[in-house]
């Protein structure tokens, strides 16, 4: 798997790669997948105890996981997979506020699944993305 890049942002992130031996992000071509954001604060770890707070920052840290990629950010997402505990049609309303926020421009694919538990106990979300991202992609080449 060496012609694959993998990402880990500073903080949580790289806590998360060594503790649990998992990246954030990983390039795949013109591609930048992100492993599932919860609402942890991407410094020190800590998590929101409010769901839609959590939400909100998920939401930021999949922007900071793809540019921590190189990619530009959530203008590029187009797939979003999101756990939550427990399915509720405020969590509904918190997603469509962020993506309204994130993405004004464009409406990416999205699937959204109710679950009874996530990898933190304190968790109440989880976001996965996928972007493409091709002008990143050429210049990740080049500087291999």
């Amino acid at each position: 798997m060496a012609h694959l890049k993998t990402y880990a942002y500073e903080g949580r992130g790289e806590t998360s790669r060594v503790q649990y031996w998992y990246s954030q992000a990983v390039r795949v071509g013109d591609r930048i997948e992100c492993a599932g954001q919860g609402g942890w604060d991407p410094k020190s770890g800590v998590i929101h105890a409010d769901r839609d707070d959590q939400i909100d920052q998920a939401f930021a840290n999949v922007e900071l996981a793809l540019k921590t990629a190189g990619g530009k950010g959530w203008s590029q997402v187009f797939r979003v997979n999101s756990y939550h505990v427990p399915m509720s049609e405020d969590a509904l309303e918190a997603m469509v506020r962020n993506f309204k926020k994130y993405m004004p421009n464009h409406q990416p694919i999205w699937t959204c699944i109710g679950v009874p538990k996530l990898g933190d106990p304190d968790m109440k979300v989880e976001i996965e993305v996928v972007a493409h991202d091709e002008e990143g992609a050429k210049a990740a080449k080049a500087g291999n």
